[in-house]
């Protein structure tokens, strides 16, 4: 089971018309960008290695197979849909779960790693955006011809990886350090003779 998870739901229908329980939850904890072109998202989206374009009902599934990143389009569906859509998947994801929204009035980004007090960040984004902010945030590897730029603005760490690796390396040392205090053989551990 992947340790970062990512859920991709892309709706031609306006996010703020599902006025549902799931939905003002999702909303109520979402950074959201100033603007959003959301041509082409889909296509975009399923260019990471790994991506399992699915259901609603499927996403649970493909976190049970070990997947890390699913793929929800919902094509033109109506708000109804949507808020449907996104209970099932509310259901299916945990903390370490990060949910992007493209929806036709914007883009929301819920979950790991995401500032929720900012609110709305002031930069516009597209689909290559997305992708490569999901690649970043789940550690998924980045399409070879992408040309998107993280979505910095959005995350709590803008220094997340660079803490990673220290954290990393820190647990590398510690490890070594006592490796080189346990390095003797076992008989030379009890001076019995």
């Amino acid at each position: 089971m992947a340790d970062k998870k990512v859920v991709l739901i892309t709706c031609g229908a306006p996010a703020a018309n599902a006025a549902g329980d799931a939905m003002k939850k999702l909303l109520k904890k979402a950074a959201t960008t100033a603007s959003f072109t959301p041509a082409g998202m889909v296509a975009e989206a399923v260019t990471i290695e790994g991506a399992a374009q699915t259901a609603p009902e499927g996403v649970a599934k493909v976190f049970e197979d070990g997947g890390a990143y699913a793929v929800v389009d919902l094509g033109n569906a109506g708000a109804d849909a949507l808020e449907a859509a996104v209970a099932q998947i509310s259901e299916a994801v945990d903390r370490r779960t990060m949910v992007v929204l493209a929806a036709a009035d914007g883009l929301f980004f819920s979950g790991l790693g995401i500032n929720t007090k900012i609110g709305s960040a002031p930069r516009a984004a597209v689909a290559a955006d997305v992708v490569a902010t999901i690649c970043y945030v789940a550690d998924l590897p980045v399409p070879p011809d992408l040309t998107g730029a993280v979505l910095y603005q959005v995350l709590k760490d803008p220094d997340m990886k660079l803490k990673e690796i220290g954290k990393l390396r820190d647990a590398l040392g510690r490890m070594e350090v006592a490796l080189q205090r346990d390095n003797r053989e076992p008989w030379d551990k009890h001076d019995c003779a």
